[in-house]
């Protein structure tokens, strides 16, 4: 079973994503801020990230860093409510394989999702 670690500090948009992929058979990790995210990460084995990019705290770019550190194949996909091509862009540079701008189709985001992980 694939596990995937959703990372939004908006409790909203991870139910939602936790119940979709919970619905595709995935085990799902909630995380609401960076720390908690880095935390799982290194506690659990993660196949997918699903990383809003604007997180109070610890941004999703440095998240995006540290994961990608320590796991340089983990496929992430990236999350916007702003569209800010530079961040995006850097964000990509980093290793994203895709980004979302919010509100998201989330069918699109789960089809995205399993045809990464090849479900």
């Amino acid at each position: 079973m694939k596990r995937l670690l959703i990372v939004d500090d908006q409790q909203g948009i991870r139910l939602l994503l936790n119940e979709v992929l919970k619905k595709e058979g995935y085990t799902t990790y909630l995380a609401a801020n960076g720390v908690e995210a880095l935390k799982f990460a290194n506690e659990q084995e993660i196949d997918c990230v699903l990383l809003d990019m604007k997180i109070p705290g610890m941004d999703g770019i440095e998240i995006l860093r540290r994961l990608k550190e320590q796991w340089p194949k983990l496929p992430v996909f990236m999350m916007t409510a702003y569209g800010e091509l530079d961040v995006v862009q850097e964000a990509l540079k980093l290793g994203a394989i895709r980004y979302f701008t919010k509100p998201f189709d989330i069918f699109e985001v789960r089809d995205e999702v399993n045809k990464t992980l090849q479900v």
